[in-house]
């Protein structure tokens, strides 16, 4: 019991919204992707998104960070409407959300010290001794101080994965985004991650979207969960409240 509850996502005590999505709507001509989206995510929470592909899931990331502009709706971040950003106060704000992509977007051509570096290089005010100090804390933080020296390719895919996680948290985002964080893992290096997020929220009170269709996953990182269906909020609630559903198309995912 002990262990179950070390391996949980921290409790959320705040009611402070980071990210509110009001009626979003987006259509790729006839297809309507996202259909009516109302969603929250609370200061310090981890919030997983399941859906089967197609849903929307990425899409509503996308629309999210800027990347996309809804057709209808708002999206607020971090106090601010997405939508009405100048590329100058969008480049800001994206500043403060991490992203982990599925692949890590690694440069291979450079080593590890370098790949960690490279989002501190609009840094001015930051010395070489500060930005290597800040380089040894990311590894540090997800057990890889040993790799500083080592191109990605001489990593495995979870040492991959670890590393794509300290670039992003370099910069220290307040929130975070994680596009499908376990894909390609082994179950035991995907546990491994997933712990791992969980060790960022506790560390770092960082706000999480998680994407996965890892269940495992989900039930060890999330504080509340949201089934995505055809483009909307189906239903939401934790795992243990979810895995009980009675609805077919939630017991699904709860059946793997």
């Amino acid at each position: 019991m002990a262990e179950q509850e070390n391996n949980s996502a921290k409790a959320v005590t705040s009611t402070e919204a980071v990210v509110e999505m009001t009626h979003v709507k987006k259509s790729f001509g006839t297809n309507d992707v996202l259909k009516d989206i109302n969603l929250k995510l609370l200061k310090g929470e981890n919030l997983v998104v399941l859906g089967k592909s197609g849903s929307g899931k990425s899409v509503l990331i996308k629309c999210l960070i800027g990347l996309l502009q809804p057709d209808e709706g708002t999206i607020n971040v971090l106090g601010q409407i997405v939508e009405d950003l100048k590329n100058e106060e969008l480049n800001a704000l994206r500043k403060k959300v991490g992203f982990l992509f599925q692949s890590g977007a690694l440069y291979d051509s450079m080593s590890v010290r370098e790949n960690l570096e490279f989002p501190l290089r609009d840094s001015k005010d930051l010395s070489q001794e500060e930005k290597t100090g800040l380089v040894e804390e990311a590894l540090a933080n997800v057990g890889l101080s040993e790799a500083i020296d080592k191109t990605p390719a001489e990593l495995s895919g979870g040492m991959r994965k670890r590393l794509g996680l300290a670039r992003t948290l370099i910069l220290k985002p307040e929130i975070m985004l994680y596009d499908e964080p376990t894909t390609g893992l082994d179950p035991v290096t995907s546990r491994e991650i997933s712990e791992l997020i969980l060790e960022v929220q506790k560390k770092y009170n960082t706000s999480s979207i998680i994407i996965t269709h890892d269940m495992p996953c989900a039930r060890i990182t999330a504080n509340r969960i949201i089934v995505f269906k055809e483009g909307v909020a189906f239903a939401e609630g934790t795992f243990e409240e979810l895995s009980k559903s009675e609805d077919e198309f939630v017991s699904e995912f709860f059946e793997q």
